[in-house]
């Protein structure tokens, strides 16, 4: 007898093909009120968890990052699952720098659907803060999956020149979202739906 999905993690994989979403907050990590968390909670995506949010080193990041997309390779195959494994990765911030780093060294990029890249700083400008150091030189090189990077024309972490350079480098389609500052907690975007839904819409066009 079949089972009607009841979980929001079940009825997300329903509609949406089995991969698995990643959240990959910035320096100090996401807020409770921040989109990056209500997605969490409303579609059962699953949070990369940081040891050191507030003196991030880039090594250590990306180490985390290829740990756990190990581990959830690991109980895709014990699962026995007939889908492939496969991960969207959902990043704000300086979780942007880390998917283009991880992205640059690790043998397992096959196994990312997409990545949506919200907000990336400028880590070359001179403000950088000094918690920062080790990413002060970002990698910016095509990735190896399709990506979109969704930026505001009033970042106060990033103009829109910037911006757009990343997102050439990196072989990013682009998505301006006027006058919303760095696209977090304080830019009032709630569980910023439209967003969501841009991203499925994104995702499912390359099925």
């Amino acid at each position: 007898m079949s089972r009607i999905a009841e979980t929001p993690v079940e009825r997300f994989h329903v509609k949406h093909n089995a991969w698995t979403g990643l959240i990959l907050p910035g320096w100090q990590n996401s807020s409770p009120g921040h989109w990056q968390s209500l997605w969490e909670h409303q579609w059962g995506y699953l949070r990369v968890e940081q040891s050191d949010w507030e003196t991030p080193l880039r090594g250590d990041w990306q180490i985390v990052l290829e740990d756990c997309l190990l581990n959830l390779h690991a109980q895709h195959v014990q699962q026995q699952r007939i889908e492939p494994f496969q991960v969207v990765l959902i990043a704000h911030s300086l979780g942007c720098h880390l998917v283009s780093t991880w992205a640059h060294f690790s043998a397992h990029t096959h196994w990312v659907k997409a990545a949506w890249l919200v907000a990336p700083p400028d880590l070359t400008r001179a403000d950088v803060p000094g918690a920062l150091r080790t990413w002060r030189t970002p990698v910016l090189a095509p990735l190896p999956f399709p990506s979109q990077v969704m930026f505001s024309d009033n970042d106060p972490f990033c103009d829109e020149k910037a911006a757009l350079s990343m997102a050439e480098a990196w072989g990013s389609s682009t998505h301006c979202k006027g006058g919303a500052g760095h696209l977090n907690a304080d830019s009032g975007l709630g569980d910023w739906a439209g967003a969501h839904d841009a991203m499925i819409e994104f995702v499912n066009a390359l099925n």
